[in-house]
């Protein structure tokens, strides 16, 4: 490692870029003076020098260093540094650069926002007359479907649009021909640059709408092209999820815990891995990655390298993936057309999986100079939008079969160059992400109690929503009580040690006992924080005794009174929601000055308690969640008797190949980029979920039921291989109309 610092150090300065990496640690300093957890990576990952500087956590000494893909002598161009802080703390750390360099000197990058499908449709109607309601439901309805025939004439009717009328056909022309087309300039997420002087004086500069901020009037490729330098202050909502779970996990123990506690390489956490036991973790929580691990099966922190850029177009177009899973397997053997090429893809069985080994090959076994191959990096990563790959890739392929190398070999590894300018994982971005995929799991694992509400508390964020969050919770053992005025707070918390529930997925053991967990009000709908925290300082002065009690010395309003009644958050001190929600309204909520601590008599009222079907609708509308039974669980009688089974009974009596019927409420749709128009959705009951496969016929055939269900019924063929299972449509049904005024949210298309 010493003559890798050594040559790290010389290159920087030769290319004067001291300041830029003092710079870059005096930020994550900062950050980490104030408790903020952040990590850089990306390609700063490749750096020894990052890593002495603890701008990256990521041991150079552990993984296989390319330095040239951060920084090369030959190319002169200025480094790119990411770092990742918690997402609800990263103002503080912008602000933090704008008080110490001046806004005057420091701005964020602009980026310019293009017409894309849905923003297309949507403006182009609005312009053309359309009523905006119409606007917005056709914008909705194109989903994932980019080609010429991106809307088809059952879905302008089922919008009440006719696909033959002359204004319809000169909207989706204007709006198919705009796309790709300049929308608006906003800011980018976070990236910075500081100059020595006025910033003016280098580009043009303007006040954010956000206040406090300023904003570069260019885009990051105006900057690139004048050689100033960038510096990424990004927000990742993991990590305020592992920051809090830690501190939950420091609060059981009695002492502060921290990333750096967290035992490396714990084999029951890669046992909870490789059964795709990872709803709610960093990275491997999606559908497609959690079909992947049981294929995998992780065991060590590279695994969880790979696992993480696997999943990619790069690898997937390329056509590496199953070569290497055969070989992980032992399948296949394992060769390499050369010594160079052995060096390049060691560490992944021979099977090229990462941008800097496409750059290594590049460099080894076609002869191009560092340079060159950072040329060929930067062409992957802009060639949707430029061009310009082709001759990258005739170069790549011509020196490699001149070198003696295959023309099936040289042709997949141009063919993984196209995938990866879709999108491909360079190794250090992999390996600083793998760190958080670990320590989230063995939290998880560990603690599952500090998870959940690590998680809860770092909302909006993440693959899944706070109902599958919790509902995963509690099948791992985890209690979970419901929101309460005389308990709660503002966020989640935990609270006594807890015995646990039971669960099928009961089957880990704790080293320390796992604590009940206490949802807080931030999950209620329309809450605010302000009254929230009233709430908890004037409970801490003597408990509440009746609801006017709490209106008067929390000086609370009509609408807190709702929405507190509405999410049964008042069931202490009124009874059943009805009596809650009777007894809120009846408190004067702006009493007359001299009447304001002068008590409403009024006789309670007592109305007939709620049905459970009833009490779990409201759950959803208040909270999006409910501690009753799963919906599902109320109309199992009924999908009984048309055949349907549970998750559970499918995964474990359900044959490969067999005809069966599944029915949830929808929790995900997803369409990648790499499944030819293949459609995935989620269905959850109350033993846990099924993954629905709907190819593109049955798609465009079903798409009402497809789209618009929120309990989504669905026949067809049953897949079960080596331990992934999956339920192939061809007939979709809208059951909504079982579930009468409860609607769930799913998150699709992200």
């Amino acid at each position: 490692m010493r003559a890798q610092i050594e040559h790290e150090l010389e290159i920087i300065a030769q290319l004067k870029y001291e300041a830029y990496f003092l710079t870059v640690e005096d930020i994550v300093r900062f950050a980490r003076g104030e408790g903020i957890l952040c990590q850089g990576r990306g390609s700063a990952a490749n750096s020894a020098v990052c890593y002495c500087l603890f701008v990256t956590e990521v041991d150079p000494g552990r993984m296989s260093v390319l330095f040239e893909r951060f920084i090369s002598v030959e190319r002169r161009e200025p480094p790119d540094i990411d770092i990742d802080f918690e997402h609800q703390r990263r103002e503080e750390v912008m602000q933090y650069i704008y008080r110490k360099y001046g806004r005057h000197r420091a701005a964020l990058t602009g980026v310019v926002t293009s017409y894309r499908t849905k923003s297309a449709i949507r403006d182009v109607g609005k312009a053309l007359g359309f009523p905006i309601e119409v606007a917005e439901r056709l914008a909705k309805s194109a989903y994932g479907i980019e080609g010429n025939t991106w809307i088809c004439d059952a879905c302008l009717v089922e919008n009440g649009l006719d696909p033959q009328n002359a204004q319809v056909k000169k909207w989706l022309a204007i709006a198919h021909a705009i796309r790709g087309f300049p929308r608006h300039l906003s800011q980018h997420t976070g990236g910075f640059v500081i100059a020595r002087d006025k910033l003016s004086r280098l580009v043009p500069v303007e006040n954010a709408a956000m206040e406090d901020r300023t904003v570069i009037q260019w885009d990051k490729d105006d900057l690139d092209a004048l050689g100033l330098i960038k510096v990424d202050v990004l927000a990742l909502g993991m990590l305020s999820a592992i920051h809090r779970a830690l501190d939950f996990i420091g609060e059981k123990r009695g002492r502060p815990v921290g990333m750096q506690d967290v035992p490396a390489e714990c084999p029951v956490t890669y046992a909870m891995i490789q059964k795709a036991d990872t709803v709610g973790v960093f990275q491997i929580e999606s559908r497609a990655q959690m079909t992947m691990l049981p294929r995998l099966k992780p065991e060590r922190f590279y695994d969880l390298v790979i696992q993480v850029a696997i999943v990619r177009p790069g690898p997937i177009q390329g056509g590496m993936v199953h070569p290497y899973l055969r070989r992980r397997a032992g399948e296949e053997a394992i060769d390499y057309p050369s010594e160079d090429i052995k060096t390049a893809t060691e560490r992944t069985l021979g099977v090229p999986l990462f941008q800097e080994q496409v750059m290594q090959i590049a460099m080894l076994a076609a002869d191009f100079t560092a340079g060159e191959a950072d040329q060929l990096r930067r062409a992957m990563g802009a060639w949707r939008r430029k061009g310009g790959l082709e001759q990258h890739q005739q170069k790549l392929v011509k020196r490699m079969l001149a070198k003696g190398y295959s023309q099936d070999f040289a042709d997949r590894i141009a063919k993984q160059v196209e995938g990866f300018g879709s999108y491909g994982f360079p190794e250090s971005h992999a390996a600083s992400f793998g760190l958080l995929v670990y320590v989230s799991c063995w939290i998880k694992r560990h603690h599952p109690d500090a998870m959940l509400t690590g998680l809860l508390n770092s909302q909006p964020m993440g693959f899944y929503a706070p109902a599958q969050l919790v509902r995963d919770a509690r099948e791992h053992g985890v209690v979970v009580r419901p929101v309460d005025v005389m308990v709660s707070d503002w966020k989640s918390t935990l609270e006594e040690k807890s015995q646990g529930e039971s669960s099928y997925r009961w089957d880990a053991t704790f080293e320390e006992p796992i604590r009940a967990v206490r949802l807080g009000m931030a999950l209620i709908v329309g809450m605010r924080e302000p009254s929230a925290k009233r709430i908890v300082e004037a409970r801490k002065l003597a408990p509440f005794t009746n609801v006017e009690d709490l209106t008067r010395r929390a000086e609370l309003d009509a609408h807190d009174l709702r929405c507190l009644a509405g999410a049964d958050a008042l069931r202490t001190l009124a009874g059943h929601r009805p009596n809650a929600v009777w007894e809120a309204v009846g408190v004067e909520t702006k009493p007359a000055p001299l009447l304001h601590d002068a008590p409403t008599e009024e006789e309670n009222s007592e109305f007939a308690a709620p049905t459970e079907g009833a009490d779990v609708a409201d759950d959803y509308a208040s909270m999006g969640l409910t501690l009753r039974r799963h919906p599902l669980a109320l109309l199992r009688p009924r999908l009984a008797k048309m055949g349907i089974r549970t998750a559970e009974e499918l995964r474990h009596t359900a044959k490969d190949k067999e005809q069966v019927r599944a029915s949830g409420i929808v929790t995900h749709r997803q369409q990648p980029s790499t499944a030819s128009g293949v459609i995935f959705a989620t269905l959850e009951d109350e033993t846990g979920t099924v993954n629905i496969i709907v190819w593109p016929s049955v798609a465009e055939a079903q798409r009402q039921a497809l789209r618009g269900s929120t309990l989504l019924s669905v026949q067809g063929t049953w897949q079960s291989e080596k331990g992934v299972h999956s339920l192939v449509a061809q007939k979709l049904v809208n059951h909504d109309r079982l579930l009468g005024r409860l609607r769930a949210a799913s998150r699709d298309f992200r």
